[in-house]
């Protein structure tokens, strides 16, 4: 029974869009490679045509841009390194079999030291190395032309199609700023594990070139987080949530929201319809920005401009509509805390309003969130 578990699938099961998105995406990719860059038939004259490795690294690329074996130097410097092992090889060693051998293997070794894996490059070299009439042509130029030439611009491509499509690639290095723009990493991933702690248990477990340091510093935050959820009990968006609400409509004017935020202290105020219809929701950082931004049209002191905000309603009205999100997280009163906690540990999630049949019944703030753990703390250590 063991062993036929072990055959089974080893990859987790993944969502039909998701698959969908991969292979759209690689579809676009090579036809616009192909189209506009290369040639579908192959051109010695200028060495500008499509090679199957590349269908390989499309499905690192797309399908899985955050893996360290698909990052542009991986894809680039792995297929191009490898391209040069297999014409040399190809120019050398005339008999077939051990000329493919010699050219896999030493492109294997190469491309490891460069600290450039990419799996495709394999192909690459065996490529080169089973077409001695088109390396004869080009000689050393079929690193360029088609390698290098075609993995640079399906790199290009992939990073676009991963901004469209809300991926993330090339992936965040470890030290890179967090989302608020600070050498800080972000919440989740402070970890008090440094970088070389975490290369050291990719290292140990030699999934090096399988998982990266900021993927593992996310997976080790995001379980630390659910422990930490789990720790504070069954509680639900409901035992915690805000009842108490102070709402605004679509039609309120911005001088009155920012008395609402100066009187009340919030740092959200949702938006309702008729019977408590939840439209949206309204961050003190909306008004803020609204303010800057008024700021720079009229050249003046932000302060100046703060107070001409609230009270241009008599010449030019704004109101909640033109500044509330739609967007964001929400909840049901029987959210578990386990599920609010990703929402505000990560992103620009002040509050998460919760909803009963589209209309609010409470609103969760970090500042609810903050006094259920510490609640949960201090029961677990008394007992």
């Amino acid at each position: 029974m063991y062993i036929l578990r072990s055959l089974g699938p080893a990859v987790a099961r993944v969502p039909a869009w998701e698959a969908l998105r991969a292979g759209l995406g690689a579809l676009v990719g090579l036809a616009l490679t192909g189209l506009f860059l290369l040639s579908p038939a192959v051109d010695l004259d200028l060495g500008l045509y499509l090679v199957a490795p590349f269908g390989a690294s499309s499905v690192l690329l797309f399908a899985v841009p955050n893996s360290p074996l698909a990052q542009p130097w991986s894809a680039i410097v792995g297929n191009t390194v490898a391209a040069l092992v297999g014409v040399a090889a190809c120019l050398v060693v005339t008999d077939p079999a051990l000329r493919i051998a010699l050219a896999v293997g030493l492109a294997i070794t190469a491309t490891i030291l460069c600290r450039a894996i990419h799996p495709p490059a394999g192909a690459v070299a065996m490529t080169a190395a089973m077409s001695p009439d088109a390396i004869a042509h080009l000689g050393f130029w079929f690193a360029l032309t088609p390698i290098a030439v075609g993995t640079v611009a399906l790199v290009v491509l992939a990073t676009g199609y991963a901004r469209l499509t809300g991926r993330h690639y090339p992936f965040r290095q470890f030290d890179t700023p967090s989302s608020h723009g600070t050498r800080d990493r972000n919440p989740i991933e402070r970890l008090g594990l440094s970088e070389e702690d975490l290369t050291g248990l990719l290292e140990r477990y030699r999934q090096s070139f399988n998982l990266g340091v900021e993927d593992l510093a996310r997976l080790i935050g995001a379980a630390e987080l659910q422990v930490a959820a789990q720790s504070s009990g069954p509680l639900t968006a409901q035992d915690i949530m805000s009842r108490g609400l102070v709402t605004v409509t679509l039609e309120t004017p911005l001088g009155e929201i920012a008395d609402l935020f100066r009187h009340h202290r919030f740092t959200s105020l949702p938006v309702v319809g008729a019977d408590q219809t939840f439209l949206g929701v309204i961050f003190q950082m909306h008004l803020i920005s609204q303010a800057r931004d008024d700021a720079l049209r009229l050249d003046r002191g932000f302060g100046a401009a703060f107070r001409r905000l609230v009270d241009r309603d008599r010449d030019r009205p704004v109101s909640a509509a033109d500044i509330m999100s739609v967007a964001g997280p929400r909840a049901t009163a029987d959210t578990p805390i386990g599920a609010l906690l990703p929402m505000m540990a990560e992103g620009d999630t002040d509050a998460v309003p919760v909803l009963e049949y589209g209309k609010i019944v409470g609103i969760v703030t970090r500042t609810d969130l903050v006094a259920a753990l510490a609640r949960s703390a201090v029961q677990a250590s008394a007992e």
